[in-house]
């Protein structure tokens, strides 16, 4: 089993940044992926961010490319997100994912079904 606490929402203004944190508990965290997705009223889950098992390979949805930055620290069993210059189409509830399916693996998967433990998400909202 796999426990992820989401931490960090809150409401931002625009241009503004916010460093989301999920604290990881259960099996080792240093062997799986983890990624980012974020769900806004009304419509699907989408990938956001991912990261490798080491830290050493990430990969963004490629409209947040540049402002969105992921990070790991496995000693800490956390993982980060680091959002920019954020904009009002931000806001959403945001989710972290392990990917426990496999061990080390190279790239992080971009596809909620590639992943097998889900944190119950915090709210950021960005306004105008």
């Amino acid at each position: 089993q796999v426990q992820l606490v989401e931490s960090g929402g809150g409401l931002m203004q625009a241009g503004g940044s916010l460093r989301l944190s999920c604290a990881a508990s259960g099996r080792t965290f240093a062997s799986y992926a983890m990624g980012w997705f974020r769900q806004a009223p009304g419509k699907e889950r989408e990938f956001v961010a991912g990261i490798n098992w080491s830290g050493g390979g990430t990969n963004y949805a490629d409209s947040l490319k540049g402002r969105f930055t992921i990070s790991r620290d496995n000693g800490q069993n956390t993982v980060y997100l680091q959002m920019n210059s954020l904009k009002p189409e931000d806001t959403a509830v945001y989710y972290c994912a392990a990917d426990t399916y496999w061990r080390k693996r190279a790239v992080a998967p971009t596809s909620i079904d590639e992943y097998d433990y889900w944190g119950q998400g915090t709210q950021v909202t960005v306004s105008s």
